[in-house]
C-alpha cells in the first residue's frame, strides 16, 4: 500500500492472527467419526481396489478395439444350423453398422469441403469428396436400401439374389 492513503477508509488489517478460543476440552466427535470411517471402510476398498487394478493391468483389454473373427455368410450355413444363421445376421449387421459409419464420415468430409471452399469454390475443389460420396451412397442405396427396419442377413440376400436375376434378365 502507498504511504499515504486514508486510515479510516483503509484501515491497517491487524498484524497477528488470534488464537483459536477453545470452549472445551473433549475432542470433536464429527472428526472422530471422520477418522473411524477412513480407517475401517474407506482405506480398506481403496487398498483393494488398487491391488485389484494392479492385478488386471497385465491383461488389460480395449472394449472399443474389439475385434471379431469373420463368420461364414449366410450362403455357406448348412441348411438347419440355426447357430450359423444367427452367426452370419450378427455380421451381417457389424458390416451395416460398419458401412453406416463409412457414409457418415464421407459426408462429414464432403459438408467440411463444402463449408471451406464456399459455394463459389465448391463444385470444382470438392470433386472428388462428391464422387466419394456419390459411389459409397450408391452402393449402401443397392445393398441396404428398401430392406426396411427389420433387415436382416437373409433379407439382404434375397434383394441381391432378385438384383442379379433382374440383371441377368436385362
Amino acid at each position: 500500500m502507498p504511504d499515504n492513503y486514508d486510515k479510516d477508509v483503509y484501515p491497517e488489517p491487524p498484524s497477528r492472527t488470534p488464537a483459536d478460543n477453545k470452549q472445551t476440552s473433549l475432542p470433536n466427535p464429527a472428526l472422530i467419526l471422520a477418522k473411524l470411517f477412513y480407517y475401517s471402510v474407506d482405506l480398506p476398498v481403496t487398498k483393494y481396489r488398487e491391488w485389484v487394478d494392479s492385478v488386471q493391468s497385465g491383461n488389460k483389454s480395449v472394449y472399443y478395439h474389439q475385434r471379431f473373427r469373420r463368420v461364414p455368410d449366410l450362403t455357406d450355413c448348412e441348411e438347419g444350423d440355426y447357430v450359423c444363421y444367427y452367426e452370419a445376421d450378427m455380421q451381417w449387421k457389424r458390416d451395416h453398422k460398419v458401412d453406416q459409419e463409412i457414409i457418415r464420415v464421407l459426408q462429414e468430409r464432403m459438408r467440411a469441403c463444402h463449408v471451406r471452399e464456399g459455394d463459389n469454390g465448391y463444385s470444382q475443389n470438392c470433386l472428388k469428396e462428391v464422387q466419394d460420396f456419390k459411389d459409397a451412397s450408391r452402393g449402401f442405396q443397392s445393398r441396404y436400401g428398401d430392406l426396411g427396419g427389420y433387415a436382416d442377413a437373409r433379407k439382404c440376400l434375397m434383394k441381391q439374389k432378385e438384383r442379379m436375376i433382374n440383371g441377368r434378365n436385362a
